[in-house]
């Protein structure tokens, strides 16, 4: 018996390094998203909005985005602490999409659309180059 396996011989589900640093962040920059989404939503007039903008939508839609997507992400991020592969390509998918709507976000509120994408391509570089033994076995 090693310190990978329980007393019945079973491998133990454990999650490591990288891939729980990703879920947390996943779980902090959803809770962002939901917070963005919501301000958008109660007080459009917070955001700055740009007349010449070629994806122009209502301050009211992008928060309506950005909760939806928020919320995806939260739930993504706490599945990925289950240690399931498919949670990992779930969670870079999902911090794919939210990095996506965070650029196109940008000219509304830049420091946090651009904090935002550097959360998410490190949740996609942690998740996508963790190792098979991080796994769950």
């Amino acid at each position: 018996m090693n310190s990978m396996t329980s007393s019945t011989g079973r491998p133990r589900p454990m999650v490591t390094g990288g891939v729980v640093f990703a879920a947390t962040l996943m779980i902090f920059g959803g809770a962002m998203a939901i917070i963005e989404g919501i301000v958008g939503i109660a007080k459009d007039n917070l955001y700055v909005t740009t007349p010449n903008y070629t994806l122009k939508f209502s301050t009211t839609g992008w928060g309506w985005i950005h909760l939806i997507i928020g919320i995806v992400v939260v739930l993504a991020g706490f599945y990925l602490f289950t240690g399931a592969t498919w949670a990992r390509w779930i969670g870079i998918l999902v911090a794919a999409v939210s990095a996506f709507f965070q650029f196109f976000f940008i000219p509304y509120y830049p420091f946090w659309a651009l904090t935002l994408i550097a959360i998410d391509i490190f949740i996609i570089w942690a998740l996508a180059t963790a190792r098979r033994t991080d796994e769950v076995v």
